[in-house]
């Protein structure tokens, strides 16, 4: 190949200068924010608004209204304690929507309507310990039993049945329950009579309701624990009879769901204090680390100076 037809070397490139930032040529890639801070670590524009719902966090009234969701599923039976007690842990460990909407997919209150940022009785929103009396008062409703009877058997009255003006109940030889903490009223002023012969009926009534007892006891016993006002709107509820060898026992108790609620706050308190008391272990063990690591630092800087404070004088010594 001739010198004439030897290819020619490429022209260089020429330098060209890099771009001021901000200018319409600058690199994007290249720039870096002034207080030092990765332009990965940044999220970009919008990025929040483009989360999924269910990666949102939980707010602690968030988790307490699923709590109470669940606290109202073993009450009805439809969880058992084991479940029960499983969902609840996993509730307050739980930081988004999406951690917590599994834990009531199967129950029937997880597709209710969203419950309303406006105050409302207990009725309406579970998580609250009010009872709402206009719900629970129907005057003229038909009464779901007006009596029991109980012969060498029992008879029990509970859960949402709607209670007459009077309702007379009778045991001999046997026992009853009636219990009105989840009970309707067919009007606002009720009888209940209790009748009973060698044997035993207990009235439950929940601590809103207003209640008297007027009750005789012979040979027996008619106990009250129970007479005394309730809330606003209460339904006014005279528990009479007599019982002959036996007893009437009249009683106040919270709803299950309410006992529910008081243990697990009972729990969650236990639990805050014991994540409080881990937090200040290791905070206190964090400290003794630090104290001892100035200490050895200490030492060490103590132990170098007289290792060259010894040095120095067997220097001058030698010279």
């Amino acid at each position: 190949m001739t010198d004439a037809e030897s290819p020619k070397p490429p022209a260089p490139t020429p330098a060209v200068p890099p771009a001021a930032p901000g200018s319409p040529d600058a690199d994007p890639a290249e720039a870096r924010p002034a207080t030092g801070e990765s332009a990965e670590a940044r999220p970009a524009t919008g990025e929040l608004s483009e989360l999924h719902p269910s990666d949102l966090r939980a707010s602690d009234a968030d988790r307490e209204r699923v709590a109470e969701v669940l606290r109202q599923a073993v009450a009805e039976g439809r969880l058992d304690m084991e479940e029960f007690n499983e969902r609840v842990d996993a509730v307050y460990r739980s930081r988004t929507y999406g951690e917590l909407e599994p834990l009531t997919r199967d129950l029937p209150t997880a597709t209710a309507p969203a419950v309303s940022l406006a105050k409302g009785s207990f009725d309406d929103d579970p998580a609250s310990t009010e009872i709402d009396w206009s719900r629970r008062v129907d005057p003229g409703a038909e009464p779901t039993s007006r009596g029991a009877f109980a012969f060498w058997s029992g008879f029990s009255r509970k859960g949402g049945w709607t209670v007459g003006r009077v309702f007379t109940s009778f045991a001999m030889w046997g026992g009853g329950e009636i219990d009105l903490r989840e009970a309707h009223f067919a009007d606002r002023d009720v009888t209940i009579r209790c009748f009973t012969v060698m044997g035993g009926i207990g009235v439950i009534v929940p601590p809103e309701l207003d209640v008297t007892v007027r009750g005789l006891g012979f040979m027996g016993g008619f106990g009250d624990d129970a007479t005394g006002r309730g809330t606003p709107g209460s339904p006014r509820v005279t528990v009479t009879g007599f019982a002959l060898m036996g007893g009437v026992g009249v009683e106040r108790r919270l709803r299950k769901a309410e006992r529910l609620r008081r243990k697990e706050e009972r729990r969650r308190a236990q639990l805050e204090a014991k994540q409080a008391r881990r937090a200040e272990h290791e905070r206190r063990h964090e400290l003794h680390r630090r104290r001892t690591q100035d200490h050895h630092r200490h030492a060490d800087a103590h132990r170098r100076r007289a290792e060259d404070d010894h040095h120095g004088i067997h220097g001058g010594d030698a010279s």
